[in-house]
């Protein structure tokens, strides 16, 4: 916002934010911010916006609508497949392990290659 002329003879300006009667200098330069107000806002939701990436249930500025918990139940699914897959690896491995430690064991794998070949 600018400053209004009170009396161009006396060189006095009104200052509205401020609300003061001051002497107009020629060393002063006083900016309008009005201009970059709507700016600063937009680049105030940008970063409202990268704020909301970091949470998997809200909704982004240009996701379509209703997309809030998208990222939730797509890492919620992920997790469960990865539990699963991890779960059967963990679950060989022991069962290995047990066929490995017992002499009966070996023997079946034995008799399994040999059997097989």
């Amino acid at each position: 916002m600018g400053v209004v002329r009170v009396s161009p003879e006396l060189g006095l300006v009104f200052d509205p934010i401020k609300g003061t009667v001051a002497e107009e200098r020629d060393d002063v330069v006083q900016y309008a911010l009005d201009p970059i107000y709507p700016m600063v806002e937009k680049l105030d939701k940008i970063a409202d916006d990268l704020m909301n990436q970091l949470v998997p249930d809200t909704e982004l500025m240009e996701s379509y609508a209703n997309r809030a918990k998208a990222s939730y139940i797509g890492g919620l699914y992920t997790n469960i497949w990865m539990g699963f897959i991890i779960g059967l690896v963990v679950a060989f491995v022991i069962l290995l392990s047990s066929l490995f430690t017992k002499p009966e064991g070996i023997q079946l794998i034995k008799a399994a290659l040999q059997g097989g070949a």
